[in-house]
């Protein structure tokens, strides 16, 4: 079938052959120019018509066998619905008197788009659980290393509270012992004095004997 043929074909259902053609030519327009703008055109249960892009590749040339090198290049795609593939294959029958492509049927391609969605919403949910998990692990890492910090600034404050003390205590004792040689020193500083003013005593008991002496001889 041409293009003239499906002009006839439809002619009857939009009212003339001068519609039908208007009809034929808006659609064909309308798919062509979506599809090089990089649109995708989907028909519900027909097809979608999309542009692909092909990168740079070697080929050859099948009347010589040389290789040779294809520049890189844009093509138009068709893609058959489901609905459209289960007629072709006999799985589904025509409908005489209605549209043969009307609904697009479970798997078609129409009905792929929501799944593709869904799967890019799943996606994004997943690394926003991600990042949160990231954001509170780094959060409680940050909350550890300033606890440990705390901690350890009020072990060194104990720490030198204890040293201090401790040099306290020491002068303390210090001091004590200081004041106690002073205090024996002064005790027996006096006594030594005592010692030694008895000591001339000794010497007037001898002067006295040997005058005692010295008079028992004169007699």
């Amino acid at each position: 079938m041409n293009k003239a043929q499906l002009v006839e074909a439809i002619a009857d259902k939009v009212g003339g052959r001068q519609q039908a053609t208007d009809a034929v030519d808006a659609v064909l327009d309308a798919i062509v120019r979506a599809v090089v703008a990089g649109d995708r055109v989907s028909v519900t249960g027909f097809g979608s018509f999309e542009k692909v892009n092909r990168p740079a590749r070697y080929a050859r040339n099948p009347q010589t066998g040389e290789r040779v090198r294809v520049k890189k290049t844009s093509v138009p795609r068709f893609r058959a619905g489901q609905g459209f593939k289960d007629l072709v294959s006999g799985s589904k029958k025509l409908p005489k008197n209605d549209v043969a492509v009307k609904k697009a049927p479970k798997g078609s391609l129409t009905g792929a788009k929501p799944t593709v969605k869904k799967a890019a919403a799943k996606k994004a949910a997943a690394k926003k659980a991600t990042a949160k998990k990231t954001t509170a692990k780094k959060t409680t890492a940050k909350k550890t290393t300033a606890a440990a910090k705390k901690t350890t600034a009020a072990a060194k404050k104990t720490t030198a509270k204890k040293t201090t003390a401790k040099k306290a205590a020491a002068k303390t004792t210090a001091a004590k012992k200081t004041t106690a040689k002073k205090t024996t020193a002064k005790k027996t500083a006096p006594a030594k004095k005592a010692t030694a003013k008895k000591a001339p005593a000794k010497k007037s008991s001898a002067r006295k004997t040997t005058a005692k002496k010295a008079t028992a001889r004169k007699k």
